[in-house]
C-alpha cells in the first residue's frame, strides 16, 4: 500500500519542483547573483508599499519591476496624468532607486 502511494507522490513532487525551477529561471533570467536579486526585490517592495500607502485607486493598476542596476520600470495604467506622475515621483524618491522608466498609460475608462 505504501509503495502504491509513494510512486505517485514522487512523480508529482518531481513535476512540481521542475515547474518551480523553470518559473524561477524565466522570471529571474537577468539576475546574476542572489544578493542583487534580494536588493532588487527589496526596492520593488518598497516602491509597491509606497504606492499602496497613497490610497489612490488609479495607482492600483501599476506594475513595478527593478533590474539589477536599481532601475525601476513602471508599467500599467492610471486614470489621470497626475496619478501617473505621482507614481513616477514616488518611485524616484525611494531609497536605492537609481533611475525610473515609466511606461504608464493614461486610461480614463478603466
Amino acid at each position: 500500500m505504501k509503495k502504491r502511494l509513494a510512486i505517485p507522490c514522487l512523480v508529482f513532487g518531481a513535476l512540481i519542483s521542475s515547474a518551480v525551477v523553470m518559473a524561477a529561471e524565466d522570471s529571474d533570467a537577468d539576475r546574476s547573483h542572489p544578493k542583487s536579486f534580494v536588493k532588487d526585490s527589496a526596492i520593488t517592495a518598497k516602491v509597491k508599499a509606497k504606492l499602496a500607502a497613497e490610497h489612490i485607486t488609479s495607482l492600483g493598476r501599476i506594475h513595478v519591476d527593478t533590474d539589477k542596476e536599481g532601475v525601476v520600470w513602471l508599467r500599467g495604467t492610471a486614470h489621470t496624468q497626475e496619478a501617473a506622475d505621482k507614481a513616477e515621483s514616488i518611485a524616484r524618491e525611494t531609497e536605492g532607486v537609481k533611475a525610473v522608466h515609466s511606461h504608464i498609460k493614461v486610461k480614463k475608462d478603466d
